[in-house]
């Protein structure tokens, strides 16, 4: 018997981009999927669309917007309900190849210590460059995207064991979350992923991408320059990352100087004038950090 998937898709009006996602995993090969829809208050007819197009779609309405974290928890509590072996916490805007979650699955079975496996997630409008090739963190804890921005030239040829899946399509074995929870709604956006993975990894869990799997992220584009409320939710959820999973105190003294020099920069350097709006959410951010202010950033 094959294991049993269930596929959470967060919908915030966009209609469209989640019918194409529908329409992509509908074209998937693996058989024993089910597919779960939680829509936040959309007003431009989704649910409506989704209920007569994709009959088979279960489409759970959020009571409150608990954002990327929290409205995803809802999902994944309801796939854990279902009996589901597998969590596939998946974005709206992304396109799947078809075998993708056979070839997700086939790896994620392979080994009974592989928790969490992902996709090589590709810029949709640039197909043949990557995105993620999942990722690492870096000496400060840096949270950084592997093959970013690179023409795909087959430099990821196997199978391989990464320290962060990217949250766009991101697959769990049942036995983590029922081991290490589900994901801290704390962090609201942003960061939420990589803490999960962290977490599953320090519980003994093997985080691993799976290149031959292949998905498409309409969300960011090559070169992508981040608005300032992600600037905020970076640097309030990086430190919370460092705090909660007791980094050194080495790495905590470096990520600080390192803040303090690009806030200095991004003040008093004529070249860095642009950047105001993001000095100002990074400040934001660490004051938040500093007084336990979690959930969506509040002006």
């Amino acid at each position: 018997m094959q294991p049993f998937v269930v596929s959470v898709i967060l919908n915030t009006n966009r209609r469209d981009d989640t019918l194409a996602c529908l329409e992509s995993l509908r074209q998937n090969t693996y058989p024993n999927h089910h597919v779960i829809v939680l829509d936040n208050h959309s007003t431009d007819g989704s649910v409506k669309t989704i209920q007569t197009d994709f009959p088979e779609v279960e489409i759970v309405e959020l009571a409150d917007n608990r954002g990327y974290a929290g409205n995803n928890n809802v999902g994944i509590a309801a796939a854990m309900s279902m009996g589901a072996d597998w969590i596939f916490v998946l974005n709206e805007d992304t396109i799947l190849a078809p075998d993708c979650l056979e070839r997700l699955v086939e790896v994620g079975v392979s080994d009974s210590t592989i928790g969490i496996v992902g996709p090589t997630v590709y810029h949709y409008a640039a197909p043949g460059v990557i995105q993620c090739a999942g990722g690492m963190l870096g000496p400060n804890w840096d949270s950084i995207m592997l093959g970013r921005d690179e023409p795909d030239c087959g430099q990821f040829p196997d199978v391989r064991p990464v320290e962060w899946i990217m949250g766009c399509g991101i697959l769990v074995r049942r036995e983590v979350i029922e081991q290490v929870g589900m994901i801290d709604e704390r962090y609201f956006y942003f960061w939420e992923e990589t803490e999960w993975c962290i977490r599953a990894s320090r519980a003994g869990w093997k985080v691993m991408h799976v290149p031959q799997a292949r998905m498409w992220h309409k969300g960011i584009t090559p070169n992508h320059t981040p608005k300032p409320s992600v600037t905020y939710y970076a640097t309030r959820n990086r430190l919370l990352t460092l705090s909660k999973h007791h980094a050194p105190a080495v790495v905590k003294v470096r990520v600080w100087g390192q803040m303090a020099r690009i806030l200095a920069s991004w003040t008093v350097r004529p070249r860095w004038r642009n950047m105001a709006e993001h000095r100002n959410a990074m400040l934001h951010g660490i004051i938040d950090f500093l007084r336990h202010r979690w959930g969506p950033m509040v002006a």
